[in-house]
This record gives structure tokens, C-alpha cells and sequence, in this order.
């Protein structure tokens, strides 16, 4: 991984003692960032996994798991990073790693939680919107713009959503009425949030 600080996603939890703590651990066992970033990828699958045998299943305890397993990709997202950074690794595959994973994450998630839902279309939806948004900011900041991670609807507030829905599943049961509520709050959400982006870089390239 060989991002620039300020290229960073702002996070809070990146101040975290347990996550300074974990990811000085990282750092002296000399984990490289694009391993974390490829488990990242299989917590990904592991709960696209759970969210589409809830379609075929449903057993509520699948939505614990895939909620659990949402929250150790993002995990996996940030640690990755601040490796990088922070044990100053150096990757000359570091900005693949760095965006690919997240978008194929992103993808096989919310399409998965479509089926979950039993509404393939809004997961479709959501996923290309998803997408979108992190287009729009890579594109702003080729034109020379600053990574705006703005949203209402980034990638930690979609999965926070998201993981919200599979929680209130696992508790209330709705056969996947939830999910879908979910996945609508963030296709709204998503298309907020390219509009803004896009407004922001437009107004920085105009001010040149």
C-alpha cells in the first residue's frame, strides 16, 4: 500500500487505543497491508456467503454472522492502511489492493443482501451505486481534486446500514423486509451522496 495520508479515508476508530494496539502488532509480526486486504476480501465472501443461504434457509443466526463478518471486512479496510502507513510498508501493488478489494467488496455484499431480501433488483442497484460514488471521487481526484469521502451514504455508513438490517433480522424476523428497507435507505442514500461529490468537485476544478 503506498497511499498518501492525506488520500485517507477520516476515521475516528483509527484513534482507538485497541486499534493502534492491533495494528502495532501487525506491524511488528511484518504482516504485509495486501494480505490484510485479500482477508478483507474472504470476510467478504464469507458473509455474501451467509447473507444468500438466508435466502434459501432462513435461519436468523445466518444475519448475526453476516453482520460480524461485514464489520471484519471493514476492519480489515482500515487496518490495511494504517499498516502502510504507520509500519511505512511499501507496495508496488498498493493502490490495486487498495481500491479493487473495496469495490469487488462492496459489489458481491449488496447484491447478495438483494437476494437476502428477496429483491435482487435493489441490490443490483445499490451495488452500481455503490460503486458510482467511489468512481466519482477517484475521477475528482484525477482532474486534481482532493478525495472527497463525503456522504451521507460512504462506504462505512452503507455498511453500517447494512450490518444495522442484519442485526434487527437476527432480533425481529422480518423474512428479509428489513434488509430491503436497508438497501433503500442506501440506493437514496448513494445517490445524495454522488450528487454531492460531484458538486464539490466541480466547484474545486471552478475555483482554479
Amino acid at each position: 500500500m503506498n497511499k498518501e495520508i492525506n488520500n485517507r479515508r477520516p476515521l475516528k476508530t483509527r484513534n482507538k487505543k485497541w486499534v493502534i494496539t492491533l495494528t502495532n502488532i501487525l506491524i511488528k509480526s511484518k504482516i504485509k497491508p495486501d494480505y490484510i486486504s485479500m482477508i478483507g476480501i474472504i470476510c467478504a465472501l464469507i458473509a455474501s456467503s451467509f447473507l444468500l443461504l438466508t435466502h434459501s434457509i432462513q435461519k436468523n443466526y445466518l444475519f448475526l454472522l453476516t453482520a460480524i463478518f461485514i464489520q471484519f471486512r471493514l476492519l480489515c479496510n482500515m487496518l490495511d492502511g494504517m499498516v502502510a502507513v504507520e509500519g511505512k510498508f511499501q507496495s508496488k501493488f498498493g493502490d490495486i489492493f487498495n481500491e479493487l478489494p473495496d469495490r469487488f467488496e462492496d459489489i458481491i455484499i449488496l447484491v447478495c443482501a438483494g437476494y437476502a431480501g428477496f429483491h435482487i433488483s435493489l441490490g443490483w442497484c445499490a451495488a452500481s451505486l455503490a460503486v458510482l460514488t467511489s468512481y466519482i471521487r477517484a475521477f475528482g481526484a484525477s482532474l486534481g481534486t482532493k478525495h472527497y469521502f463525503s456522504g451521507p451514504m460512504a462506504k462505512p455508513h452503507r455498511m453500517f446500514v447494512l450490518t444495522v438490517a442484519c442485526l434487527l433480522e437476527f432480533f425481529i424476523s422480518s423474512n428479509g423486509k428489513i434488509i430491503t428497507i436497508g438497501l433503500f435507505l442506501i440506493i437514496v442514500g448513494s445517490i445524495i451522496t454522488c450528487i454531492r461529490r460531484v458538486r464539490l468537485i466541480v466547484k474545486e476544478v471552478g475555483t482554479r
